[in-house]
Order: C-alpha cells, then structure tokens, then sequence
C-alpha cells in the first residue's frame, strides 16, 4: 500500500521543483539565430558574389582632415576585398546549378 505521508511529501517536493524553475530560468533574447558575419562585421549580403568586394560602410567617429582638423563623424566605405565568415549550407553541399541545354 502507497503511504499517504510519502505521497504527499513527493507531491509537494514536486511542486517545489516546478515553481523554482520557473522562478529562476533565464528569458532568452526574441532572435537568438547567429548570423554569419565577415572579419569586417558585415554580412554575406554585403558582400558581392563575383568579386567579393564589401559594399557596406563603416563609421568613422571622430575624422579629421589631413590638416588635423576635426569634421565629425562620417560613413566611409568599408575596404574588405574578400567575405572571410561562414559559408551558407548551400554553398557547401549543393551542386551549382547547371544552364538548361539546348537540345535540337
């Protein structure tokens, strides 16, 4: 016969359990997918699939002219000439795809 006394004591051992962890598990961020990026912090998206020249820019804080004097903040453009990050799945493992040939 199941004693009343455990049974109670595991239930609320049970509840117990439960309410810690809700209490105390950690909220992660809404978009926690990693996105690939370059050793110049822009994405692949940025980068030209021919050349594989950056487009993005990068913010230049405090620029000065070659005079030494200061003209603020400015985009300039970002001179990274090749994509370093992660390669899509895609790219890896699928065969490029092939132009349709002409049959006559």
């Amino acid at each position: 016969m199941i004693d009343p006394i455990s049974l109670a004591v595991g239930a609320g051992l049970f509840a117990t359990g439960l309410l810690a962890g809700k209490l105390t598990r950690r909220r992660a961020p809404a978009d926690t997918t990693p996105k690939p990026l370059c050793g110049c912090s822009h994405g692949l998206e940025q980068h030209d699939p021919d050349t594989n020249e950056c487009h993005g820019q990068i913010l230049h804080k405090d620029a000065r002219t070659e005079d030494g004097t200061w003209i603020g903040n400015q985009w300039v453009p970002c001179t990274c000439r090749q994509y370093v990050g992660p390669k899509p799945f895609e790219e890896l493992y699928a065969p490029p795809m092939l132009p349709p040939q002409d049959t006559l």
